[in-house]
């Protein structure tokens, strides 16, 4: 995985041989094969695996602000653009997109429990969690494809909790979402 993630970037394209990525790790390109299945299952791997190492588990054992988190994802996207670059604009896209509004869930997740709590049933948390989640994602995925060089991943970090910030304030003045009954259960 290693070796995919450091070609993907050299290169700034997703389209490399996995006989390319077989040298590089030094393995057989059947080895590669049989354990991933194809080139963009192998390069969906690595990049899963990237954010979970780097953002997911590191993260799950402390508890940090929400700029912190932001701080630290705008700064992992940074560092690794070229592989990501590549990747969005590959095969696997739509996967690591969903991946990407799935690590952003501690961002919303703590602002949608302490505004309404009980109040609202699991299933809606969930929806508008992840509407909220891939909204974010896709301006994660703009400013890793198209922002200018070098990135900021401060002032990405300041626009991602600015945006909780605002979501916070517009749902303060929410007795209950409409539609969801006084007595809620999932």
């Amino acid at each position: 995985m290693g070796a995919a993630i450091a070609l993907v970037g050299a290169r700034g394209t997703a389209n490399v041989p996995v006989s390319d990525i077989a040298d590089a790790a030094g393995v057989s390109r059947q080895l590669v094969y049989l354990h991933y299945g194809d080139r963009d299952n192998l390069l969906l791997e690595a990049a899963l695996d990237l954010v979970r190492r780097e953002l997911a588990e590191p993260w799950r054992l402390q508890r940090a602000t929400r700029r912190d988190y932001a701080l630290a994802v705008a700064r992992h996207f940074a560092e690794h653009r070229a592989f990501y670059r590549a990747m969005f604009n590959s095969a696997s896209a739509f996967a690591l997109i969903r991946s990407v509004a799935e690590l952003l869930t501690p961002l919303r997740r703590e602002s949608l429990e302490a505004r309404f709590g009980e109040v609202l049933p699991t299933r809606l948390a969930d929806d508008l969690g992840s509407f909220i989640n891939g909204g974010s994602a896709a301006i994660v995925h703009t400013w890793v494809t198209e922002g200018e060089e070098p990135l900021d991943p401060e002032a990405m970090a300041d626009r991602l909790v600015a945006i909780g910030q605002i979501l916070s304030t517009a749902l303060a003045g929410v007795e209950r979402p409409v539609g969801v009954p006084s007595q809620s259960v999932d």
